[in-house]
């Protein structure tokens, strides 16, 4: 079987694989878990949820296991840095030179954080007034964006479950904005905006637990980070934007099961043309392929499509998102946002000696492969790109519609 028919052609392809997401998440890692569909959002959206009292974690069990911050640190007063639908739209990045010593600078303690309801609503309104564009006909339909995203930065930070706490969580590499760190919070991404992505307009942050060589110990960097912002349904019927600010994980790090040849959830090897998708052959511990031709490492990630309209992040950071199924999103989740997708490349073939995580050191497998989102773009770009390309289902790139 040929990798790319995973995916509809791409006349400018990537050094990774564009498309192989939908099809390959689809097939073989459970893309759209399954969700009891209770409600099919109307046409006119819902985006704002009534308000109620915060409910209790549904799956707390799957929160990771670094500490909390201290209930003395101030906590974020709101999900999206202003009230405003239309900010700046300038893309020249800036620079931030000491992230962490900002005297100005709050670290949120985690929980249920609230969104802002007056920028949400803004956002809201300006996304529904907009009308989508005129496609060319060369243009595809897979209901997809994107942002290209190369290696930024390793640190043992993480500002969503370790908030102000720098050191506290293993190893992480991190693509999109270079300032991230222990101390991030949602208004940094819009200050410094110095970003490893394409399009310079998301300002988000994206990371992974670092990939190690087993037989060298050496970090595996991805030569290839693809973020898509996809409809995972047949339709895209109440489809709402990302609200800025947004907080998820995808995977659990605590994982700890082999994952043998056809596992869910492994490495997988890829690349233009014929191959073996499980590799040729596995490493000595069975976990990680080893990829013939010229196939690499790739991983792919899936992040839920259904938001509460309510919160940014949640107490074990998943709580306030889930999975839609059908055609439609739970009742307790009733907002169609664009499922997020990693699509990551290694530079790595693979070896008897295998890779480990960072997560995972002692138990070498890949089950404990997990990722952040702390999503931050350019309002209108976020809201033109979700309202031509996923709501108005055809395929677009970094910059629009894909010629």
């Amino acid at each position: 079987m040929s990798y790319a028919s995973f995916h509809d052609p791409d006349p400018n392809p990537s050094p990774f694989r564009p498309g192989l997401a939908g099809r390959f998440a689809g097939n073989r890692l459970g893309m759209a878990a399954s969700v009891a569909v209770v409600l099919v959002v109307a046409a006119a959206g819902v985006y704002l949820a009534t308000a109620s009292d915060e409910p209790a974690p549904s799956n707390a069990a799957n929160a990771l296991e670094y500490p909390s911050p201290s209930a003395a640190q101030a906590e974020s007063p709101g999900a999206a840095p202003s009230a405003s639908a239309t900010p700046s739209t300038s893309t020249k990045p800036s620079t931030r030179t000491t992230p962490s010593t900002a005297a100005t600078t709050k670290i949120p303690v985690t929980g249920w954080i609230p969104v802002d309801r007056a920028a949400w609503k803004a956002q809201a309104d300006a996304y529904q007034a907009l009308k989508i564009d005129p496609a060319p006909s060369s243009v595809g339909n897979l209901p997809e964006f994107r942002a290209d995203c190369q290696y930024s930065h390793r640190l043992p930070d993480d500002p969503i479950v370790a908030p102000g706490l720098p050191g506290a969580s293993h190893m992480h590499s991190f693509v999109g904005n270079k300032a991230v760190d222990a101390n991030t919070v949602a208004g940094d991404l819009t200050k410094f905006t110095a970003t490893s992505c394409k399009p310079v307009q998301d300002h988000s942050a994206y990371w992974v637990p670092t990939l190690y060589d087993n037989a060298t110990g050496k970090p595996v960097e991805t030569t290839g980070f693809r973020v898509y912002y996809r409809s995972l349904a047949k339709n895209s019927t109440g489809q709402m934007p990302m609200p800025n600010g947004l907080r998820m994980i995808s995977g659990d790090a605590k994982k700890k099961k082999p994952t043998p040849r056809g596992a869910t959830g492994q490495f997988y090897c890829a690349f233009y043309g014929p191959g073996d998708l499980d590799g040729i052959a596995r490493s000595t511990n069975g976990n990680w392929p080893i990829c013939g031709g010229d196939a690499t490492l790739h991983f792919m990630m899936q992040f839920p499509d259904c938001w509460d309209g309510k919160h940014l992040d949640s107490p074990n950071h998943k709580d306030h998102v889930a999975y839609g199924g059908g055609n439609g999103c739970p009742t307790s989740h009733p907002v169609r946002i664009p499922a997020i997708t990693f699509d990551i490349q290694y530079p790595a073939k693979g070896t008897p000696a295998g890779f480990y995580l960072s997560s995972d050191k002692e138990g070498k497998s890949a089950s404990s492969m997990h990722g952040d989102a702390f999503v931050m773009w350019d309002v209108n770009t976020m809201n033109k790109r979700t309202k031509n390309c996923v709501q108005g289902r055809r395929t677009c790139d970094n910059y629009g519609y894909q010629k």
